[in-house]
């Protein structure tokens, strides 16, 4: 799929034009990560798990290869510290709950229909009421602030 200067207008991605992306990505960005390996692998490892996770059926060897994608991503998510605010991801809880995916596949049969739409209504409001509470300047800092207290 060719997409152009579409990349740049979207606004919301559909779950099509997501995994056409997908499928591309990592052949795109090699070149500009050249030198970069472990980037690159983290890339790999994130590219793995989301397509994992869109089986409808699991086996011990596709759980095996989740938990390497797992694995992966766990060990060189670090690189990307640097770009956090507070050098921690440790309170990120969509990067959390990916390790609860294999339980919850074992628990449930499968990872369809998993979404974080819940988490996502309430990171909204928190986002909404930390600006409420700043003096609308350099707001921010300031809403970080409010939200880790």
């Amino acid at each position: 799929r060719q997409f152009g200067d579409k990349l740049t207008r979207v606004k919301q991605w559909t779950g099509s034009e997501y995994k056409d992306m997908l499928k591309v990505w990592l052949a795109a960005l090699a070149p500009l990560l050249k030198g970069y390996p472990n980037h690159l692998k983290f890339l790999k490892s994130v590219t793995d798990f989301i397509l994992i996770t869109g089986y409808h059926s699991y086996t011990e060897t596709t759980l095996r290869y989740f938990q390497d994608a797992l694995y992966s991503i766990s060990r060189n998510i670090y690189l990307f510290l640097p770009y956090r605010h507070n050098q921690s991801i440790s309170k990120i809880p969509k990067i959390h709950s990916l390790f609860h995916y294999i339980e919850y596949i074992k628990e449930k049969g499968s990872a369809d229909n998993n979404n974080t739409k819940v988490s996502e209504a309430t990171h909204k409001k928190l986002n909404k009421d930390g600006y409420r509470t700043s003096n609308k300047v350099d707001y921010i800092p300031q809403m970080l602030r409010w939200e880790t207290r």
